[in-house]
Parts: C-alpha cells; structure tokens; sequence
C-alpha cells in the first residue's frame, strides 16, 4: 500500500509538472510575435468568376475577348492596423504576386508581427520611388526577376500580357511603371477587414483572403483597341494603375 501511495504521489506531481509547463508555453506563444498569410484571389469581374491563365474570358464591360498568359505585380510596404490606432510596419517588404498555370490564388506570409488584434492593412502595388533609384538589389528587387527596366525608368511594377482579337497585334502587353511626377504610378489601397478583427501571436498563422478582380485593367471602358501595348510610364500607365488598385477587396479570415 505503500509503494502505491508512494508512486501515486510522483505521478501526480509530473502531471502538474507537465500542465504547469504547457501552460507557460502556451501563455508564452500568446505574447510572442506571429505571421500571416495573405491569400491573393483573383477573379474576373464583379461576380468574381472563375480567372485562370490561358483560357478566354470576355470582359463584362466591353464584351472583349482576352487571354491571360502573364500577370505578376509587386506588393510592398505592408502595414498592419489596430483599432487604437497604432501601427505595425513591415521592413523589407517587397514581394511579386506570380499567378501560376495551376491556380488563381497566391499566398504570400508575412512574419516577426508582434501579437495583437489588427482590423486592417495597407499595401502598395508597386515599388516605392528610393528603392527604383538604389542600385543593384536582391530578392523580388533583383532585376533577374524580370520586373525592372533601368536605373533611370525603374521597376514593372505590373506585368499583365496575353491574347485578345480586339487588339489590332492580336496581343496586349501592360508593363506598367513609373514613380515620379505625373508619369508616378505606385498605387497604395487600404483594406478593412469588415468590423473583425485578426488575431496575431506565436501559437497560430491565419490567412487574410483577398479578392483581386483581375477585370478591372479595363474599368471604365476601356479597350484593347484602344490600349493594347504600354512599355514605359506615361499617362496610359496612370490609367491602368488607377484601374488597377480597385480590384482588391477584403473577402474573410481563415484562422
């Protein structure tokens, strides 16, 4: 009865032991720093209809035919926001969204966040005006990428080409570009996340899912005939870029 009694009271003493550590760690996970992902979506048009590369789409508006066969597109400079106000920025924060063959959506993490709740982001489509000007880089800055002109025109910050018969080419080719002046086509939008609220720490990794409306290059009417082929920046850049930045929306969270 003893020995019993005796190894009864150890055991129970690990147990404590053991639920006393995980819950440290688990007290520990919640206060340390955490990571998203960003899931780019992209849709053709309001209804966000079915987008894949390489299969024909008509446009809603202008009732064109068009065929993706590239879209890629800088996202920089993102910035978490809480509801009291406060910021988190993230540095380095340059990466290229590659719409695959395969598939329509694109994740992206973001990592080293500090735990909190945030209610919204901000992005930038584009490469922001020091970093077009900063000499050789590397990562989604290198000019192996295929996203960059010179020194003195700086990057692409979208790369959308493909196939239509509306274009008197048959092709269309948007490298859309530019950061100064009237010719600037960085864009930034802001996305709120709906009243809700995206919960951060070291113990989990939630998704923030984002529609992209890959339509809207030709909001407001405009045509492959009349626009088929942008190579540098100027005032159709502008244009697309404007067009372009309305085609992110908040959709929901997975977490």
């Amino acid at each position: 009865m003893k020995t019993f009694n005796f190894w009864t009271i150890i055991l129970s003493a690990a147990v404590l032991i053991f639920s006393s550590c995980k819950k440290d760690d688990d007290d520990n996970s919640a206060n340390t720093p955490g990571a998203i992902g960003i899931k780019f979506d992209h849709g053709w048009g309001p209804m966000h209809n079915p987008f894949s590369l390489n299969t024909p789409l008509i446009h809603p508006a202008t009732q064109e035919e068009i065929t993706f066969t590239t879209l890629r597109y800088y996202v920089s400079n993102v910035i978490l926001h809480k509801a009291n106000g406060e910021d988190w920025i993230e540095s380095e924060s340059y990466r290229i969204v590659t719409v695959p063959g395969s598939s329509s959506t694109v994740r992206l993490e973001v990592g080293n966040i500090p735990p909190g709740e945030y209610t919204g982001m901000t992005f930038m489509v584009g490469v922001d005006a020091p970093r077009n000007t900063s000499g050789a880089q590397t990562g989604a800055l290198s000019p192996a990428e295929g996203m960059f002109w010179s020194w003195t025109t700086g990057y692409i910050f979208i790369k959308a080409e493909g196939m239509s018969p509306a274009s008197p080419s048959g092709q269309f080719m948007y490298h859309i570009g530019g950061f100064e002046g009237a010719e600037n086509a960085i864009r930034t939008t802001r996305i709120d996340f709906g009243g809700q609220s995206l919960v951060v720490n070291g113990s989990i990794k939630p998704d923030v899912h984002l529609k992209v409306n890959a339509a809207r290059f030709w909001h407001g009417g405009i045509s492959l005939g009349d626009i088929s082929s942008i190579h540098m920046p100027g005032a159709n850049a502008v244009t697309i870029a404007d067009n372009f930045i309305g085609a992110f929306t908040f959709d929901h969270f997975h977490q």
